[in-house]
């Protein structure tokens, strides 16, 4: 192998540049109009266009990726994770046109392809599966036949689904023909393949993987599982490994229970078997009762807290078993140490169910340290378009212990400074900070039972009201600053010092705070509170202050409008002058706008039409998605500007509703 072609882009394509490039193995990187300036293209040896910025025209275009192979001189593919990773096809056509293909053998990735077939297979094997249905006969009758015999409330899901895509839970048989056909037509568009397949839903369920790896002689091991259990709509928030709470035997048995399933295939390469843990479900010793779920046949996006835990290089593995080599380790060699944790950092908003954010990243900084580790596809002035997965990055720490990453994580997630998109960060670290998640009580539904906790930013405690005027105070006196005032600090000539700085919370009340030197520091008078400071800017983001002789240390993001204060995981914003109604939102919830381009998939309400709050309005596909929009407004549709099968531009009017009046 002397040049590798990468058939993917953005943080996976940079991931893998970095290993092969330390391996010796010149690089090929592919890009689309929408990448034509992204960081993966400069850091290859060479770049390859291939089309236009949709991913259908583009990087899911197997035949221009060949010929880009063969234009560039590569003798190998490597695929990444996502668009043509787990297509069998593809990787027979690499094979084909004799490169090396860098993952399992076609004939393994098509028995584990569809999700219906792989359970059979497992099932054969011995690796216990969920109670379902996965029969052939997709008729509406002979589904809903299935459903009342497995018993609600049941999982549909898409054969050839993946990241929480074409997967619905329904809890009775009113629900079951609206969600089978979203189930079909998400399948449809996201695989080309509408089957779908029945499970009993488990009602408090925890996912846990295993990675292993095979290699061409016949070694199988695993390196041990991560927890995924962190999930909204069935995608992955926070990643960690080694799964909390899991007895040695449990542990040992789901290792085994992987590796049989890769055997059972004549596995080779990357792979991840995911399982179901029962929770209600446990025998004598308390261990819950698993379930295999699917095997997925690549490099998983959360690998990289398998590589911290482990110490091994993944991507090399990988590049060595597709060079014929042998494993690298054999199992009683491969040890776990320490603990990390991952978290999913994406440029989208939770405040309108998370839906994606697109733009230009005006400012994007990491942190850096001792145990923190940042996969990112993107760089200041990267755009996140409509066109892929809006990813910022994958921030990742490592600890000697749980406790340790966890706490690591919230300070680097603090320090992950973003202007330009929205971003579910602040969402990140209450997550990961929940007192529920950090003693290990965790389960697929736990974003869901703990919604209100993340959702709501708590009332401003007077040490972050203290911070914020401080920081406001000293504004531009970072310890660079070589200006007059900014050396002599708060002094001015004849005159004493007092500043009043009012900060306006939610409820566009001003908060007051009066700034006057007294011995040599501040006096700081605010709502509720009195105290004694001293600060300064370490940074021009990072800020320190002695409050009534106690440090603390925040990010502060001070902005033209308005200040944010991060401690931990508390993150309060306070606007710089008060707003009006309108930018306040009190006006928006009567005009429903789209929130990123896309397409009216279904529109379900006319002029004229009364609709409640949380009525759904329209649903809007983009990136591949269905996006709910529901009324946050009780009130009469008063305009429909868009009808169904419509594309609509970011921002676009939709629906316009008439409040009823108070």
């Amino acid at each position: 192998m002397h040049k590798l072609l990468i058939a993917n882009r953005g943080e996976i394509a940079r991931r893998i540049i970095r290993t092969a490039h330390r391996m010796g193995i010149d690089t090929v990187a592919l890009y689309s109009d929408a990448d034509a300036g992204a960081p993966h293209v400069r850091e290859a040896t060479q770049a390859v266009h291939i089309g236009a910025s949709p991913a259908t025209e583009s990087y899911l275009d197997a035949a221009k990726i060949l010929a880009a192979a063969k234009a560039s001189g590569a003798d190998a593919v490597h695929p990444g994770y996502g668009f043509l990773s787990e297509n069998a096809v593809f990787a027979e056509s690499v094979i084909k046109a004799g490169l090396i293909w860098v993952g399992p053998s076609p004939a393994a990735m098509k028995a584990m392809g569809l999700k219906d077939t792989a359970k059979a297979v497992m099932k054969k094997a011995g690796v216990p599966i969920t109670p379902g249905y996965q029969g052939t006969d997709q008729s509406l009758v002979r589904l809903e036949r299935a459903a009342a015999q497995i018993g609600y409330p049941l999982l549909i899901k898409a054969v050839a689904g993946g990241g929480g895509k074409g997967m619905r839970s329904v809890n009775d048989a009113a629900a079951f023909a609206e969600n089978l056909l979203s189930c079909q037509r998400e399948g449809a568009a996201s695989f080309g393949n509408p089957g779908v397949l029945l499970e009993k839903l488990i009602t408090r369920p925890r996912h846990v993987e295993v990675q292993v790896f095979a290699d061409k002689h016949g070694n199988v091991v695993h390196l041990f599982e991560r927890d995924c259990s962190l999930q909204r709509r069935h995608q992955k928030v926070i990643e960690e490994a080694p799964a909390p709470g899991l007895s040695d035997n449990l542990r040992n048995m789901l290792g085994v229970a992987a590796c049989a399933a890769a055997t059972a295939i004549r596995y080779e390469g990357a792979g991840t078997v995911e399982f179901i843990l029962d929770l209600d479900n446990t025998d004598k010793a308390g261990d819950p009762a698993f379930y295999f779920m699917e095997m997925n046949t690549r490099l998983q996006v959360e690998h990289p807290v398998t590589e911290c835990i482990t110490g091994y290089d993944l991507v090399e593995w990988q590049l060595r078993v597709a060079r014929g080599e042998m494993l690298p380790a054999h199992q009683d060699a491969i040890q776990v140490t320490g603990h990390a944790v991952e978290a999913r950092f994406y440029a989208e908003d939770p405040e309108t169910g998370f839906l994606p954010s697109t733009g230009t990243l005006k400012t994007l900084r990491f942190p850096a340290g001792q145990g923190i580790r940042i996969d990112s596809g993107v760089e200041q002035g990267s755009e996140i378009s409509p066109y892929y997965d809006p990813m910022i990055a994958k921030v990742i720490t490592h600890g000697a212990d749980r406790s340790a990453a966890i706490d690591r994580l919230v300070a680097a997630l603090d320090g992950c400074v973003v202007e330009g998109v929205k971003t579910n960060r602040a969402f990140l670290a209450r997550l990961v900070d929940h007192a529920a998640f950090r003693a290990g009580d965790i389960d697929t539904g736990f974003i869901a039972r703990h919604g209100d906790d993340l959702a709501t930013t708590e009332a401003a405690k007077p040490t972050l009201i203290a911070l914020a005027a401080l920081a406001l105070a000293r504004e531009g006196t970072t310890t660079s600053a070589e200006g007059l005032f900014a050396r002599l600090g708060n002094w001015r000539l004849n005159l004493p010092y007092e500043r009043h700085i009012d900060l306006f919370g939610a409820d566009n009340v001003a908060q007051t705070v009066v700034l006057r030197d007294e011995a040599g520091k501040q006096r700081l008078d605010g709502p509720g509170f009195r105290m004694l400071a001293t600060s300064r800017w370490l940074d021009d983001v990072n800020f320190e202050a002695e409050l009534d002789g106690m440090l603390h240390r925040a990010v502060v993001l001070v902005g033209a409008d308005s200040v944010e204060v991060r401690v931990g995981a508390r993150v309060h914003r306070f606007a710089r002058r008060a707003l009006a109604a309108d930018a306040r939102g009190l006006a928006s919830d009567a005009r429903v706008a789209a929130p990123m381009p896309g397409r009216v998939l279904a529109l379900d309400v006319a002029v004229g039409d009364s609709v409640a709050v949380g009525d759904r309005l329209l649903v809007l596909e983009a990136m591949k998605m269905e996006h709910r929009l529901s009324a946050k407004l009780a009130g009469t549709i008063a305009a429909v500007h868009v009808a169904a099968g419509d594309q609509v531009a970011d921002g676009m009017l939709l629906v316009e509703i008439e409040g009823i009046p108070a």
